[in-house]
C-alpha cells in the first residue's frame, strides 16, 4: 500500500503489464485501459490516482431508448452485488461503472479485483441492458437486416425478442403492424 503518486503509478503500470491489458498512460496516475469482453467486446476504463483518492470509471452503454424505469431498477438492484464499483448515469443518461477508493487501498491485487468486477459487470450485464433499454431498436434492426438479406450473426443473442410465441420464423415489424 502506498500514497506516493509516482510509486502508485509504477504499481498500476506493472499490474496492467502483468495482466497483459491494453492501455494508454496519460500522465502520472492516469491510465486509459481497454478490457476485452465477450458480449460487450471492449470496455474502456479510466484509472486515475488523484491527490486524495483513486477513481475507476468505465463506460457501459449509452442512455436507454425505452423502459428507463426497468433499466434503472436493474442497475440499483445490481449495485447491491458489486464490489468496489457501482452503476451511475451521467447528465446525458449514459450508464457507467464508477468506484472511488483511498490511495492507500490500491495494490496490484486490489486493482485486479476492481478490473475483474468492472469486466464481469459491464460484459455480463450488457445484453440485459440492451434487452431492457433497446428492445424496439433491436427489433427494427433485425427486420431491416432480414429485408436486406444481411447477417444476423451479432443479433443471435436477441432472437427471442423478435420471434413470436409459437413461431419458428422471425417476427418482422410489418407482422406486428398487421396484428
Amino acid at each position: 500500500m502506498t500514497t506516493d503518486l509516482d510509486e502508485l503509478d509504477a504499481v498500476l503500470a506493472q499490474a496492467l503489464d502483468e495482466r497483459e491489458l491494453r492501455y494508454q498512460h496519460k500522465g502520472v496516475g492516469a491510465f486509459f485501459v481497454t478490457l476485452p469482453g465477450v458480449k460487450k467486446l471492449a470496455t474502456n476504463c479510466w484509472l486515475v490516482a488523484g491527490r486524495h483518492a483513486f477513481v475507476i470509471e468505465a463506460f457501459v452503454c449509452r442512455r436507454p431508448d425505452e423502459a428507463h424505469l426497468e433499466v434503472y431498477r436493474f442497475l440499483l438492484r445490481r449495485n447491491a452485488k458489486l464490489y468496489g464499483v457501482h452503476y451511475t448515469i451521467d447528465e446525458a443518461g449514459d450508464i457507467y461503472l464508477v468506484g472511488r477508493l483511498g490511495l492507500d487501498a490500491i495494490t496490484a491485487d486490489e486493482l485486479d479485483r476492481l478490473l475483474g468486477q468492472v469486466l464481469e459487470a459491464a460484459d455480463g450485464d450488457f445484453n440485459t441492458l440492451l434487452e431492457l433499454g433497446f428492445a424496439s431498436s433491436i427489433r427494427r434492426e433485425w427486420d431491416w437486416r432480414v429485408r436486406r438479406g444481411e447477417s444476423l450473426a451479432n443479433l443471435k443473442e436477441f432472437e427471442h425478442l423478435v420471434r413470436g410465441p409459437q413461431s419458428d420464423r422471425p417476427v418482422t415489424i410489418r407482422d406486428e403492424a398487421e396484428s
